[in-house]
């Protein structure tokens, strides 16, 4: 692995773990999980599939940000519309 390489995966672990201190089911299952998925791939040597994984990484990443995004967006709307009258169906 490049030292280009080798730092981009670095970045990709760290902002992935930074991500996971809001994860549902916690800190610790999220932790656990993705060091498990980096020591999984820790044998990759090419580059192209280093790629790949990368692409992949940043994907769960902004699965991540779109979850905590909809859940910040619930609880606002839980917050302002839970006295709301329900509309009739007339």
């Amino acid at each position: 692995m490049s030292l280009a390489s080798r730092s981009k995966v670095i970045q990709a672990y760290k902002n992935l773990l930074h991500l996971g201190k809001n994860y549902p089911k916690g800190y610790d299952f999220f932790r656990q999980r993705l060091k498990s998925a980096f020591m999984k791939n820790k044998d990759v040597t090419d580059p192209a599939q280093i790629e790949q994984l990368l692409c992949k990484a940043e994907f769960v990443s902004k699965e991540l940000e779109a979850l905590y995004m909809l859940r910040k967006y619930r609880t606002l709307k839980k917050r302002y519309y839970e006295d709301a009258p329900p509309k009739s169906s007339t």
